[in-house]
């Protein structure tokens, strides 16, 4: 079950990235390195970090770290909620 869990999050970074990409960021996954963000992705008018979450939003504590993290002006904080059988994400922007 747990093998099952990681790669529907992975699969999901994937799709998530893809919809980054195509907004015109280069996208790079930082997942592996357990920080707060899951997708970092630069772009001509500036930054983007996205944590990738699939079912559920973040809890409160997770929450207010990402809404604490990266406070300069020029990166956009987002979160992408994938449910299932959905064909593009929850977008909550911070």
């Amino acid at each position: 079950m747990i093998k099952n869990a990681k790669a529907k999050g992975t699969r999901n970074e994937a799709r998530s990235k893809r919809i980054l990409e195509a907004a015109g960021f280069r996208v790079t996954r930082a997942a592996g390195s357990l920080g707060l963000w899951d997708l970092i992705g630069l772009g001509p008018h500036g930054a983007v970090v996205c944590q990738v979450k699939t079912r559920d939003w973040p809890g409160t504590i997770e929450l207010r770290e990402l809404a604490e993290d990266c406070a300069w002006g020029y990166v956009a904080r987002i979160i992408h909620r994938w449910r299932d059988r959905h064909t593009q994400p929850d977008v909550r922007i911070l």
